[in-house]
């Protein structure tokens, strides 16, 4: 079940937050090669001082259990900080991302786990 989790300090509501969430939802599916449905996305909005400059910036952690790779991590990072600058004007060189292979025992999911 691929995981990710964006942390922003752009106040994102309504339907562009949902148009957002949706759009991540199909880029890890695509990339990854998981069916979309296994995807989930949450959205945390708070403060972040990157760089020693508060504005606007974003932390993504995506978590997956198998499917990344260098390839695949570096078509995450593009198509991610491409959709955060076009849909809600982070500047592409105020995102982080982190990228976590998870063991299948490490992994739970309804009412167990995935190894």
């Amino acid at each position: 079940m691929p995981l990710l989790r964006l942390y922003t300090s752009v106040d994102v509501t309504g339907s562009k937050r949902d148009e957002l969430l949706k759009t991540l939802s199909g880029i890890v599916a695509k990339a990854i090669g998981k069916p979309e449905s296994y995807v989930m996305v949450t959205l945390r909005q708070e403060p972040i001082c990157m760089g020693g400059t508060i504005g606007p910036s974003a932390f993504v952690d995506v978590y997956s259990i198998g499917g990344l790779s260098r390839s695949v991590n570096r078509d995450i990072s593009k198509q991610v900080c491409q959709l955060l600058n076009q849909q809600i004007d982070v500047p592409t060189d105020r995102v982080y991302l982190n990228f976590t292979n998870m063991d299948r025992e490490n992994w739970g999911w309804n009412s167990s786990t995935f190894g």
